[in-house]
């Protein structure tokens, strides 16, 4: 399928709410730093070409959004919070929704 990808024997989809922690080193200091949001892109056809973009409201009401490689060696874990209910496969739409039209079409019911 080209809207999901598996992670460590995990399914994630196109529209679901994932927490990611990626590795940042800082000097000789190393870190694990949690980006959560939105699955709104997946990228790439073989397991070493694949990546995921993920978007996120900041405290300041700006969105930003993260491309992360899945082959990467700073990506520590996945962990799903939420999931989609979409049927598209890039979520690009999401950009200019509130926070309660982002609900009602990503977290509908079936």
């Amino acid at each position: 399928m080209a809207n999901s990808f598996l992670y460590k024997k995990e399914t994630f989809k196109v529209g679901d709410t994932i927490s990611l922690k990626y590795l940042i080193k800082e000097g000789d200091k190393q870190r694990a730093q949690t980006f959560k949001g939105i699955l709104i892109k997946i990228k790439g056809a073989t397991p070493e070409t694949k990546m995921i973009t993920i978007r996120k409201i900041s405290r300041s009401g700006i969105g930003v959004e993260r491309i992360i490689p899945l082959s990467s060696p700073y990506l520590s874990d996945i962990k799903l919070i939420k999931k989609g209910n979409t049927k598209k496969a890039k979520l690009y739409f999401i950009r200019n929704l509130s926070d309660a039209e982002l609900r009602r079409k990503i977290y509908r019911q079936k």
